[in-house]
């Protein structure tokens, strides 16, 4: 059970992902995001989370390059933006993605958020992009149960993968069951509450195994089956971040810090969002 960076899950089309990445939203194009995508896969990480709207993927396409490590050692993911939903125009912003990586077949592409009246559609160009052979697996982003029941209902392919804001505040146990039971891989976004930390009872989970509280976090997240992709540009950090597979929460501590759950969200709502 995740004894390595390596370990991977199996989606639901037998790809493999990796159940720890580096999420890059935020990080800058101007040699911040090359340097961060470098030094992360330096330590390890073979899985590099981007999208369109985050305007690093050039960076993010560089660094693979420039890492020495074989292309089909890494999975990268990608994202359509909201301004680009709808059929014709998701087609034509994957086709810009993958330019902007420099990357022949993308490994997982997400739709970003569900925008009102335009998701379907651009779920069945993800589909198509999908049985052309330029992703590998397909999926979406910030979609709660009601979304996802949309895309199942109208596509033809269920979601291989939804990403959302997941940490112990905002543990969303009844999208995480609905997810498992639907076969679809869940992952947390900001797994680590953007650095609000200061929770007492991750502070004492943590000194009983010699962790920090972000380490804890991310145990957490892999023991609830969640893939995780913390973000930070702090080449030690990056290693700390990665050094949660030599300890295991007993199911007392998971119960702990599934009590710290409050439903509060640092990122929009996917019920109202307006960008």
């Amino acid at each position: 059970m995740m004894k390595s960076m390596t370990d991977t899950t199996v989606l639901s089309n037998g790809v493999k992902m990796p159940w720890l990445g580096l999420g890059v939203w935020k990080l800058k194009d101007d040699g911040e995001t090359e340097r961060t995508v470098l030094s992360a896969i330096e330590a390890g990480y073979r899985s590099i989370d981007t999208a369109a709207a985050y305007n690093n993927e050039e960076s993010v396409g560089a660094a693979i390059r420039n890492s020495g490590i074989p292309r089909d050692e890494l999975f990268v993911t990608t994202k359509i933006w909201n301004a680009d939903q709808g059929y014709e125009s998701s087609l034509a912003a994957f086709e810009e993605s993958r330019r902007k990586l420099g990357i022949e077949v993308v490994d997982l592409l997400l739709i970003h958020w569900p925008v009102k009246g335009k998701y379907t559609e651009t779920w069945r160009a993800l589909e198509k992009i999908y049985r052309d052979g330029h992703v590998r697996a397909i999926g979406v982003s910030n979609f709660q149960i009601h979304h996802l029941q949309d895309v199942m209902k109208s596509g033809e392919i269920v979601p291989m993968v939804n990403q959302v804001e997941y940490h112990p505040l905002l543990s969303q146990q009844e999208l995480r069951q609905f997810c498992q039971s639907n076969n679809i891989q869940l992952e947390a976004w900001s797994p680590l509450m953007q650095g609000n930390l200061e929770q007492p009872v991750l502070a004492e989970i943590g000194a009983k195994y010699g962790k920090s509280a972000a380490q804890v976090i991310l145990r957490w997240d892999l023991q609830n089956g969640v893939v995780t992709i913390p973000k930070s540009t702090n080449p030690a950090r990056l290693k700390q971040n990665a050094e949660i597979f030599d300890f295991e929460l007993t199911p007392e501590d998971i119960e702990q810090i599934n009590g710290l759950n409050r439903n509060q969200r640092f990122g929009a709502d996917p019920d109202n969002f307006n960008f």
